[in-house]
């Protein structure tokens, strides 16, 4: 007699799933994707909580280490300990360390005061060793005796958050002008086009800088930082419109959206209900790949001294101090930046990479 047949598995595979679930099973399966999706996460964590994490306060200037080495921390019996540095004889800003001078690193520790999430005033840090004259720098520091660890955490607020804040308004300022466009066609459809590819024929850089000018030079770091984040929007919404309604004619023939029209549904409401909705995995996947660019777009205009000026930090205004061929050459740390900037666009574009493979539905 033949065992019975266990259909279980079977059963399992024959389960219909939604297009999300296949859209994640796939995903799980780009592991360059998840590995990107992970170091996204920490570096907006390390963002989010900066304040925390960075040992001290990034403006502080150190006059007494002027292009500090990155104080390496070892292991000495059960502790993680870090050593002294003192300037030698032998020239200005040449540093030895000194073995008979050590710390332990220690956790939650109290230091410089400083705002938890903006809102909570506190003197703990993540880490340090409670002394001031005993600092722990992890990346060295500038020509001004700054903690570049603790400004590129700062810094990373502005690089990491004006992708997002630049991707948001564009995606969907250019998604419900596409979107409308699209639906409604006739001359509108076709101003709406041209508008979009006087802007897209304009070169990107060129168009910022252009516009940069335009504003008083002299304006505080967050006025600047909001006006970046209009300019790259500016710039980047005529391309996703575009795309957006060439979906958007596709699927205003489809018989839902026929349907509503007969049942007196406003156009305003089809629009938003039901055409735009229908476009999201395809904007979730440019979103994802796009960001990158809004970061560099940053990145450019305060290494060309025209986005976030000194004392505030950003990935951008940190590289200029690498302009100097004789300071990169003997402080190699100042590329510090440099490296943040290169781990976050390899690993949006990992990610990118991984949901529009996963958003084909006919990849494996």
């Amino acid at each position: 007699m033949s065992a019975p047949i266990d259909t279980t598995n079977n059963a399992e595979a024959r389960r219909p799933r939604t297009p999300w679930q296949l859209f994640w099973e796939r995903l799980r399966r780009r592991r360059f994707a998840l590995a990107g999706a992970w170091v996204l996460v920490g570096l907006y964590a390390m963002a989010l909580f900066a304040s925390f994490v960075a040992p001290g306060n990034p403006e502080r200037q150190d006059r007494e280490r002027f292009f500090h080495p990155p104080t390496v921390p070892r292991i000495q019996g059960w502790w993680l300990v870090v050593p002294r540095y003192e300037q030698t004889k032998g020239g200005a800003f040449v540093y030895k360390a000194r073995v008979d001078d050590v710390k332990p690193v220690r956790f939650f520790v109290r230091g410089d005061p400083h705002k938890l999430l903006w809102m909570i005033p506190t003197t703990v840090h993540l880490f340090g060793t409670g002394e001031g004259n005993h600092p722990i720098l992890l990346f060295g520091t500038d020509q001004f005796g700054r903690d570049i660890f603790a400004r590129i955490l700062y810094g990373s607020q502005v690089s990491l958050s004006i992708g997002l804040v630049g991707i948001a308004l564009s995606f969907s300022f250019g998604m419900l002008i596409g979107g409308a466009s699209g639906y409604v066609g006739g001359k509108a459809d076709t101003l709406v086009m041209r508008l979009c590819e006087l802007i897209m024929s304009i070169p990107g850089l060129y168009l910022i800088l252009s516009l940069r000018a335009t504003f008083p030079p002299k304006l505080s770091s967050t006025h600047v930082y909001l006006l970046i984040v209009v300019i790259l929007s500016f710039v980047g919404w005529a391309s996703m419109a575009r795309v957006i309604r060439g979906m958007a004619l596709s699927l205003r023939e489809r018989q839902f959206v026929l349907a509503a029209r007969a049942l007196g549904v406003p156009a305003w409401r089809i629009i938003v209900r039901h055409i735009l909705p229908n476009t999201l995995s395809y904007v979730i996947v440019a979103a994802t790949l796009s960001v990158p660019y809004y970061i560099l777009g940053e990145v450019v205009l305060s290494y060309l001294s025209v986005g976030i000026q000194e004392p505030d930090a950003s990935w951008g205004n940190m590289l200029t101090a690498a302009q100097n061929t004789e300071h990169l050459q003997s402080y190699p740390w100042l590329l510090a930046p440099g490296a943040a900037i290169f781990v976050t666009v390899l690993a949006f574009n990992f990610l990118g990479d991984g949901l529009r493979d996963a958003a084909d539905t006919k990849s494996n």
